[in-house]
């Protein structure tokens, strides 16, 4: 059997205005990589509820589990609850068990428990919450969507708690060649190579470095054995 597959939704205007750089897609897709989930397809939309709607929808169609970050916040462009709320055709409200979580979590800090704060407690009906052991305030798992936060820590920490309930597959390995040649070179050879192996992926990767430019040829696959043979044959053909 296959892998399960995984599409991540980066949600945010600070993204696409380029004043945020997302650092979340690079730590998931090695999370997911470790324990067998095909990270396929990552999508980026802005703060808008008709958008965050359409891309959910689409994406938790067509894969086994989604993952998104960003929007879940105490401010009013923090839309992402309502949006996956929509997506779901669920009822939002403010959960009991969200409320005394953060009520608790702004009573030891000596802070109000304001109704700006009192927003990150809107959770809808039916979502299993996901622990925040950083600053409280929870994601949620609604069907196969994942929603989390997208300040890097919070959503590293959010993973951490939410892949261990997920069932994963053979951990995707890699091993890669660096040739100092250009693609132009060995694209026949390699790609005749790609055609022996056809269970295992292959990918050429330029590079130009202090004036030195190659190729550095990566080979993956769950199979250690054929990951073995596809790597005796590359370095026969370019070592």
């Amino acid at each position: 059997m296959s892998n399960p597959t995984a599409a991540m939704l980066v949600i945010g205007d600070e993204i696409l205005s380029g004043r945020t750089r997302d650092s979340n897609m690079h730590y998931l897709a090695g999370e997911l990589t470790r324990i067998g989930i095909r990270l396929a397809e990552v999508r980026v939309v802005a703060d808008e509820h008709a958008a965050i709607v359409a891309a959910v929808n689409a994406l938790r169609a067509a894969y086994d589990n989604v993952f998104t970050s960003g929007g879940i916040g105490p401010t009013h462009d923090d839309i992402t609850a309502d949006a996956i709320a929509a997506a779901f055709g669920a009822p939002i409200t403010h959960r009991a068990d969200a409320m005394a979580l953060l009520g608790a979590h702004y009573e030891r800090q000596g802070l109000p428990f304001n109704e700006a704060r009192q927003r990150m407690a809107r959770i809808p009906d039916g979502a299993v919450l996901i622990e925040n052991p950083i600053s409280t305030a929870p994601g949620f798992t609604l069907g196969n969507v994942h929603v989390m936060a997208g300040v890097p820590s919070i959503f590293q920490a959010m993973v951490a708690s939410v892949l261990p309930k997920l069932t994963g597959g053979a951990p995707l390995l890699s091993q890669s060649l660096r040739v100092n040649r250009g693609e132009g070179e060995i694209a026949a050879d390699f790609g005749a190579l790609a055609g022996e192996f056809p269970d295992l992926q292959m990918g050429s990767y330029p590079f130009n470095t202090n004036g030195v430019y190659g190729t550095n040829l990566v080979i993956r696959g769950t199979d250690p054995g054929r990951l073995d043979q596809a790597m005796t044959r590359l370095c026969a053909l370019f070592g």
